[in-house]
């Protein structure tokens, strides 16, 4: 699971295939209905999860590897992905964002059942009891709801995710799958040596072998213009199962409980090989601002929902003094620097 990349650049926003209806259905089913699953573990790179940005501050290091969320933030700002990465500045948790943890951690348990089990019913019951761990996992979200004594905003709130629960129903068809992974924690190096990283939602796989990646999302589908945009962090997800298996993933598949659509893409070699040049060219300009310490901010209308204003400079801000050592070149024609060890 990532953050939104909606508007980042891409290449083939006009092929994203909106689909209606359940869709278990876009891959071959076996004798009994079900998607076949594969070995646990069969793609995983690793055993640890990802240790992001948003966990707890550190000593200062240079970036060392490259995920979509990351990716999306130098795209959108390279000042924000600086205030992210390397800064490691607090950012409040936010309702949106801890609903959208909440149901994918319900959605998870959910094919912990049996197939046909694996009611509306039950998804909507297990929505409390998740709360209540990611509470106790995340005890910042309890502040979400500290101005509420009297637990009116909370249970709104709870009722919201267990809506867009129910509407996953409609869109999929959890008796009729059974996923080879969840929430799967992905890693692959480049030849370049640049180092891939994320979380995927769910990975199918059918019996004839073909892979499917799915990710949901909470909010509601983004307009065609923005499509290719949504579907990087998909893209990068299937390059690195590209890396890892050789296996180039027959489906891309994002469900959007917020509208009720679902996208999908096919990707096709010259796909990732497109999205592996770019994260190159990205992954330099990353590079080049770390030694140099030139991060600059990047306005636009998200600006708004930034937590970083008082640090930017422009809401007026001074961004904290930068924790990595920049050298000035001996012939003063600018500044440059050196990476430190990963």
């Amino acid at each position: 699971m990532e953050t939104s990349t909606e508007g980042a650049a891409g290449d083939r926003g006009s092929d994203v295939a909106p689909v209606s209806g359940p869709v278990a259905d876009g891959f071959p089913a076996g004798a009994d209905g079900t998607v076949a699953t594969v070995e646990a573990g069969a793609l995983t790179a690793a055993d640890a999860a990802v240790t992001g940005a948003d966990g707890p501050a550190r000593a200062a290091i240079p970036p060392a590897s490259l995920s979509p969320s990351r990716a999306s933030d130098f795209m959108q700002c390279p000042l924000l992905y600086r205030f992210r990465v390397i800064d490691r500045l607090p950012e409040k948790p936010s309702a949106a964002a801890t609903k959208g943890t909440l149901v994918h951690a319900v959605l998870e348990r959910l094919f912990d059942a049996p197939a046909a089990e694996r009611t509306a019913p039950r998804a909507k019951s297990l929505v409390p009891g998740q709360w209540e761990r990611l509470r106790e996992s995340r005890p910042e979200v309890v502040e979400l709801f500290a101005d509420d004594p009297e637990g009116v905003r909370l249970a709104t709130w709870l009722g919201e995710a267990e809506q867009l629960v129910e509407r996953w129903f409609g869109l999929e068809d959890p008796t009729r799958l059974e996923p080879a992974e969840r929430e799967l924690f992905v890693e692959a190096e480049l030849d370049s040596g640049l180092r891939l990283r994320g979380i995927i939602d769910r990975v199918d796989v059918a019996p004839t072998g073909e892979v499917r990646i799915v990710d949901y999302k909470t909010g509601k589908a983004p307009r065609p213009e923005y499509a290719e945009g949504a579907l990087f962090q998909m893209k990068f997800y299937a390059l690195v199962v590209w890396r890892l298996k050789n296996v180039v993933p027959r489906r891309l598949q994002l469900v959007y409980l917020g509208s009720g659509d679902v996208l999908t893409y096919d990707p096709v070699l010259a796909d990732l090989e497109r999205v592996e040049r770019k994260l190159h060219a990205l992954w330099e300009a990353i590079r080049l601002a770390t030694e140099t310490g030139e991060w600059r901010p990047r306005p636009t209308k998200l600006c708004g929902w930034c937590d970083h204003q008082a640090h930017c400079p422009e809401f007026g801000g001074t961004p904290p003094p930068y924790p990595l050592p920049v050298r000035v070149a001996e012939s003063g024609g600018g500044r440059q620097g050196r990476m430190g060890p990963d």
